[in-house]
């Protein structure tokens, strides 16, 4: 026998590789071409829409919590500054704007009884609109250290936080007894005592 010769194989390996190869490619273009049928697209559609409804609501809940914790702040922050002025600028009255109460000592230029935020009239913050109310003006008081002429500062206050219409937020009141009221409906302006129709928040 004479020796053995491997180039009588080599034919039909690279016959087999050949084939492998043609199947591969052709496997992979299968795959490619076929990408996502319309029952799967419909299945991804409802999944995103399931989370979208779970997920939704909680973020506005979340939010409208964040926007009344802010107006009761800033309503206990015009209380605090109420009693400030009422105490070292008013001569016992309190201020008759948030715009007083943004404003400065005059006389020895010291800092204002609210920061900016809540120095103006009106303020919306936070999606609500913050209104001073004076009540009745103090005749005979004398001038106030902030520039506010003699008899001009107010014997009672009401600050109300109106939410805009539509969105669902309670609404909220203060006066000079320093406590802040929430309400489900527009609050009254309530020189003194608590509001009709409205509850103390604990």
């Amino acid at each position: 026998m004479g020796p053995f010769k491997l180039d009588l194989f080599l034919p039909v390996r690279e016959n087999m590789y050949t084939r492998c190869r043609t199947s591969v490619t052709q496997a992979r273009a299968t795959d490619s071409d076929s990408g996502f049928t319309l029952g799967e697209l419909l299945i991804v559609v409802a999944i995103i829409g399931i989370v979208a409804a779970i997920a939704i609501p909680g973020l506005v809940r979340a939010r409208t919590y964040s926007n009344e914790a802010s107006a009761i702040e800033s309503l206990r922050a015009i209380n605090s500054a109420q009693s400030a002025y009422a105490s070292s600028c008013g001569s016992g009255f309190y201020a008759p704007s948030l715009t007083v109460l943004g404003s400065t000592p005059t006389a020895d230029g010291g800092d204002a009884f609210v920061g900016a935020d809540l120095g103006s009239a009106p303020v919306t913050k936070s999606t609500y609109v913050l209104n001073l109310t004076a009540g009745a003006l103090a005749t005979g008081g004398p001038a106030s250290c902030n520039g506010v002429a003699a008899g001009g500062s107010a014997e009672t206050y009401f600050v109300g936080a109106t939410s805009p219409a539509g969105l669902g937020m309670r609404f909220f009141g203060t006066n000079q007894g320093g406590t802040v009221y929430h309400s489900l409906a527009a609050m009254a302006v309530t020189q003194n005592g608590q509001p009709a129709g409205s509850n103390p928040i604990e």
